[in-house]
């Protein structure tokens, strides 16, 4: 009996790590947002109380670690997580950053999620609030519907094309007042 409950323990185990196999959680924004500038797409930011949290545990269970969860977040967003816990440590720069954030999207609860657009000019950057969701009963389906709405708002930045300047045309008239003007 002991056997078949470690074996199931570890079958068990193994299939939560695959699902989160491939998934990149972010912690620093700063890295976050180059990556979200780069890639085009909006920042997944995960505001948890990840050891103490009860919602925020099951959000993590029936969503963020499924299969289809994954999928969907590998094409769609950059995923953060801003973590307020009680138990684990955590340095004062990333409770600093987490806190700010928290205040700047006025998160008053448990689990929230803001998606945003990020953009930076003159080393600022400016976040954008595409919306935001929390728990949501229902699964990964009724999850990712309801974010997917949200980021139908992104827009993405057009490219940046290099413009052409205009060939000139070179006359013998042009070249004779060059000459001109010099004398």
């Amino acid at each position: 009996m002991r056997k078949i409950f470690i074996t199931l323990l570890l079958v068990v185990s193994s299939t939560t790590i695959q699902a989160q196999e491939g998934l990149t959680w972010h912690t620093d924004m700063n890295k976050a947002v180059a990556v979200s500038t780069k890639e085009q797409k909006p920042l997944f930011l995960f505001f948890t109380g990840s050891d103490w949290c009860g919602w925020c545990i099951r959000l993590q269970k029936e969503v963020f670690k499924t299969p289809e969860f994954i999928a969907w977040a590998k094409d769609n967003v950059v995923l953060v997580e801003l973590d307020f816990p009680r138990r684990t440590p955590m340095s004062d720069e990333l409770k600093k950053q987490n806190n700010e954030l928290q205040q700047v999207f006025g998160v008053r609860g448990y689990p929230t999620v803001w998606f945003a657009k990020p953009t930076v000019k003159d080393g600022k950057t400016n976040l954008e609030q595409l919306g935001s969701t929390g728990y949501v009963a229902g699964g990964p389906t009724t999850w990712i519907a309801g974010a997917n709405q949200i980021i139908a708002k992104y827009v993405k930045d057009a490219p940046v094309k290099a413009e052409k300047e205009p060939a000139k045309k070179s006359t013998k008239k042009a070249a004779k007042k060059s000459k001109v003007k010099k004398a």
